[in-house]
């Protein structure tokens, strides 16, 4: 596949997943499809069927959750990303009540194709920032 076609693919995807429509990931995603973050080290995703409980986990507590892409840059076999994750805040966080709060903090993301699938990605974002746009950290004291 050329650099224009991965582009596509990782397009694609975040419409898919923007759009809820799981069975169309089956075809996106290589069946072994692995996500690494830094920032939720307790997920683990080791296959295209973990990356969709996990989505759906998510929704939980941001049933409106959506990426709005700024920018997709591609060389080879990798697209990187820049974006942009919106939600409110419905559900509960792991141990943080929902706090109906909205989101909207920037991200990056580095994707790899092969065999015309998305194989892995690498993901990262703030999480200081997205806990104070929620509420659940106190912003700082003036001294």
């Amino acid at each position: 596949m050329s650099s224009e076609d991965n582009r596509k693919l990782v397009r694609r995807f975040i419409e898919k997943v923007n759009e809820r429509d799981y069975e169309a990931l089956d075809d996106l995603l290589a069946p072994d499809f692995v996500r690494h973050c830094q920032a939720t080290p307790d997920v683990d995703v080791r296959s295209s069927q973990d990356f969709k409980q996990f989505d759906r986990t998510s929704r939980e507590s941001f049933p409106d959750q959506r990426i709005v892409i700024d920018r997709l840059i591609a060389e080879g076999d990798f697209v990187a990303c820049w974006c942009r994750y919106l939600g409110t805040q419905r559900g509960p966080m792991g141990p943080l009540p929902a706090s109906g709060k909205q989101v909207d903090v920037d991200f990056g993301g580095c994707f790899r194709v092969a065999n015309g699938r998305l194989a892995e990605a690498w993901v990262t974002w703030d999480n200081v920032t997205l806990l104070k746009q929620l509420g659940h950290l106190p912003a700082p004291q003036p001294s």
